[in-house]
């Protein structure tokens, strides 16, 4: 049994919440795309970690953890958050499980990815700059640096030296290969006993009747494909990719569970029907803590929007839902929250592949009063204010998939469950 945790809208929905929570549920946490790019923050004894490569259902302790042959890693990141964990006491030897055949991202690609986005001028995308795009090129342009290689230095010598020369002639970037090659020897002497097969490992693990938790990175619309193209990250996102991305076969997975914020946020450029550029959008932004977990960067704020989630939910096929933050809205005298799009005096039925199109549509909006009271300690359904409840169920109406589970809160007691 296999089941998904997936973002529906622009990523930053709280995944790590739902994560943490479950986690206990299961026997392995596994990640399958995406790189340090991600960031899931997860509350632990009145700490808050902030994990970008390691799955955050690490605080499991009875849990394993893979980090699938999908994701690109960052070595350095990578050891930092084992450092991070070491820290805190808690240990990940034996129950850490890296594939061999995951890509590396090394400084050279962070360079490259700066670089690139400052040729792009106003067409800007709004990376991370952290590398990501580029180390996937790499990896289809078969010119890539594999976890395995790191096993066999004198291949990963030959390959890293091929690796920084072609990008020397094709952009003339360049970085110093025999520095890089003396830090790749100290990780990969922290990092080889986690390198494993992992592809292999979960399918045995599945045979001997074992479950899976797959930890998604960022929200369906920064798939690479389904997204607000090429305002997106650089995998694939949608629950299909998460078997791809871990050696799974697609009818192994039983349920997908949908992570939808109350509100809608997104990072960087693109279009955002339903964002708010005034006072209210900073006050949703401030109540919401809403700054990027792997920039820092102030996230733009607007209205749910159900044209974006139901889309979400078709893609992915969603089971369930996980809506978070209500809290946040907890002090809004209305709320409001898209419906539909039309275009030119045309409804659409879905999301547009023309951003031009997006970014013209005219919204429609529903309004419904707000409930003005914290939510803070509501445990059960019946807790909630009248006017909350009315909400969630005008929510589930609209997006056709059923709220299991509403945070009102950063902690992990702090959730609803129906």
């Amino acid at each position: 049994m296999v089941d998904l945790v997936i973002g529906t809208q622009w990523g930053d929905e709280g995944k790590g919440k739902l994560i943490d929570l479950l986690a206990g549920n299961y026997d392995i946490i596994a990640r399958a795309n995406g790189g340090a790019n991600a960031g899931h923050s997860v509350k632990f004894k009145d700490k808050s970690f902030a994990f970008h490569l390691i799955p955050s259902g690490v605080f499991s302790e009875k849990a394993q953890v893979v980090i699938g042959h999908g994701t690109v890693l960052h070595l350095e990141t990578l050891e930092q958050e084992l450092n991070d964990l070491e820290k805190e006491g808690i240990s990940v030897t034996g129950r850490l499980f890296i594939s061999d055949r995951a890509h590396i991202t090394t400084d050279l690609h962070k360079e490259i990815d700066g670089a690139q986005e400052e040729l792009k001028a106003g067409q800007k995308v709004g990376t991370t700059k952290r590398g990501i795009g580029p180390t996937y090129a790499d990896k289809m342009n078969r010119i890539g640096l594999r976890m395995y290689d790191l096993l066999e230095p004198e291949l990963f010598e030959e390959k890293l030296r091929l690796l920084f020369n072609w990008h020397k002639k094709t952009l003339n970037i360049e970085l110093n290969a025999d520095e890089y090659l003396a830090k790749y020897q100290k990780l990969a002497e922290k990092l080889k006993p986690f390198i494993a097969d992992t592809a292999y490992f979960l399918n045995k693990s599945l045979k001997e009747g074992k479950t899976v938790l797959v930890e998604g990175a960022h929200g369906v619309m920064l798939d690479i494909d389904h997204g607000t193209y090429p305002f997106v990250t650089s995998s694939n996102v949608i629950s299909a990719n998460m078997a791809t991305g871990l050696g799974l076969p697609p009818q192994a997975i039983k349920d997908a569970f949908g992570i939808v914020k109350a509100y809608t946020t997104r990072v960087g450029s693109g279009p955002f029907p339903t964002e708010l550029t005034d006072a209210l959008g900073d006050q949703i932004r401030e109540a919401g803590g809403e700054y990027g977990t792997t920039t820092g960067r102030p996230r733009r704020c607007g209205w749910f929007d159900a044209m974006v989630v139901k889309y979400a939910v078709m893609l992915c096929g969603l089971t369930a839902i996980n809506l978070t933050k209500l809290d946040v809205l907890d002090k809004l005298e209305t709320v409001k929250f898209a419906v539909g799009y039309s275009h030119n005096g045309k409804k659409l039925d879905c999301i547009p592949a023309s951003l031009k199109v997006l970014e013209e549509v005219e919204v429609e909006y529903l309004e419904m009063p707000g409930w003005q009271q914290s939510t803070a300690a509501c445990r059960k359904f019946a807790d909630l204010p009248q006017a909350a409840q009315d909400y969630v169920k005008k929510l589930e109406e609209l997006v056709e998939c059923p709220i299991r589970w509403i945070g009102v809160g950063p902690k992990r007691e702090e959730t609803v469950v129906r």
